[in-house]
């Protein structure tokens, strides 16, 4: 019989096939795995890698995180693809975002993964936020509600299931919840004006699971994070939002969540407070999963966890597996297993471009290499460039025009600076940034609002159309 424990745990592993502690504790009935882009080495070893997850456990949920943009995990070594959701949201066309989404959900299904970590539906309202950025469809909340519920028609379209993230929205912050817990301090009203417009609209659209965030909302439960609140997950996101899907906590390992307590007790208060299954991180061990069972059950034991609660989050996910299987079975894929192609001129033709530039035809391309955040990763962003400039380096010599290229230009001091020089020694310089600018657009003459392979193949095409 399989533990209640297991069934509501997602973990992570390292390697590129299935651990033989990991087939153990799928077969008793783990609740899923997590896929990351170092458990990618092509396309054949995911699908017999998710094939051994699936055989082990047929309700096994075998998610990942495939945003469409700047956050990748099948294309990890080379850069996504796809448009991103700022630069979706620019161009405003649900169509196309549908497209993009369900072109994301046929990927997945050819690789047997059926539950995908997307779409962001934050609205990224602050222009410091450190872990949102270009992952958001943008600021106004009626737009990103329209986008958001299209990417989950797209992408549900494909028997694969969205999770609409961060509950209830992380876009206001200034702080990564991977590294400290951020704080949005705004009443319940101006949530419901803001934050939670694209999570009603998500759920309308269907989505099947929605992700906590590691964020404290002092307004509405001054003591817990959301993903530890069950004012916000029952209370809010339940009986006032209505949403009878799976709610899946982020990482517990990152520190807004397990940084003072734990993943094992930080595991009992999400499933306490209403989280259904449990994502624990990136490279864990079968030590990690046995402890935080133990805690789980050692909870129930004492009476601080219900074991209904438990066996109804369980419950949950097997219902899902299952479901999604049935609508895979009657809707096999289509074509061929080959990368997508989208069309580059029309997300540059989304660019916002300071007017009267002058591009010249010779030029040199140099990026500037910021610290990722721990979403994005080390995936490859950007175009082909001549060299690229970490922390403390300087300005080669170039010849012809300088395109100086960065992501968040305006958030780092040291990225300012060498803009700055650089504009004194190339007074023709265009800096671009290709995370997402300051509003005043100082360290910007184009944004391009996304960083992922299209979206260096759109930044190429706008500068051989460019006025020279």
């Amino acid at each position: 019989m399989a533990s209640l424990a297991s069934r509501v745990l997602m973990p992570g592993f390292v390697g590129t096939t299935l651990p033989a502690w990991l087939e153990a504790r799928l077969r008793g009935g783990l609740g899923g795995v997590c896929i990351f882009g170092s458990n990618i080495e092509s396309r054949g070893q995911l699908r017999e890698l998710t094939a051994a997850i699936t055989a082990a456990n047929p309700d096994a949920l075998i998610a990942i995180d495939e945003e469409g943009g700047d956050v990748t995990r099948l294309y990890f070594d080379q850069g996504s693809p796809y448009p991103g959701n700022a630069i979706l949201g620019r161009i405003d066309d649900e169509a196309y975002t549908e497209l993009v989404a369900e072109t994301v959900g046929w990927q997945l299904r050819r690789t047997g993964v059926n539950l995908d970590f997307a779409p962001d539906v934050d609205i990224n309202s602050n222009p410091d936020n450190p872990v949102i950025g270009v992952r958001s469809f943008g600021t106004d909340p009626g737009l990103v509600a329209r986008h958001s519920a299209a990417w989950v028609r797209g992408l549900q379209r494909t028997a694969v299931a969205v999770s609409a993230k961060h509950f209830p929205g992380h876009g206001d912050t200034a702080q990564d919840s991977h590294l400290a817990l951020p704080v949005v301090d705004l009443p319940l009203g101006e949530l419901r004006d803001r934050e939670l417009v694209p999570f009603v609209s998500a759920i309308e659209a269907g989505a099947r699971t929605i992700m906590t965030s590691h964020i404290l909302l002092p307004q509405l439960d001054a003591d817990n994070p959301a993903t530890f609140s069950s004012r916000i997950l029952q209370g809010l996101l339940r009986e006032d939002l209505g949403f009878e899907g799976i709610i899946v906590s982020d990482a517990l390992d990152m520190v807004g969540a397990s940084g003072e307590i734990g993943i094992p007790a930080a595991a009992v208060r999400a499933i306490a407070a209403g989280c259904d299954l449990l994502c624990i991180g990136t490279d864990n061990t079968d030590g990690q999963l046995e402890s935080i069972e133990r805690a789980l059950d050692e909870a129930v034991r004492d009476g601080r966890l219900g074991a209904d609660r438990l066996a109804g989050a369980g419950a949950r996910n097997v219902a899902l597996a299952r479901l999604l299987a049935d609508e895979a079975s009657s809707a096999p894929t289509t074509g061929d297993d080959v990368d997508p192609r989208f069309d580059p001129a029309r997300t540059a033709a989304a660019f916002d471009v300071r007017p009267g530039l002058v591009v010249r035809p010779e030029r040199t391309l140099i990026a500037i290499d910021t610290v990722a955040n721990i979403a994005v990763g080390t995936a490859p962003w950007g175009p082909p460039v001549s060299s690229r400039l970490p922390a403390g380096a300087t300005l080669p010599v170039v010849r012809g025009q300088l395109i100086l290229i960065g992501k968040d230009n305006h958030r780092h001091d040291w990225v300012r600076s060498l803009i700055d020089g650089a504009r004194s020694q190339h007074p023709d310089v265009i800096v671009v940034d290709m995370g997402w600018p300051g509003d005043d657009r100082a360290y910007a003459d184009v944004a391009t609002f996304g960083a992922s392979k299209h979206g260096g193949q759109a930044l190429l095409a706008w500068l051989e159309g460019a006025p020279q």
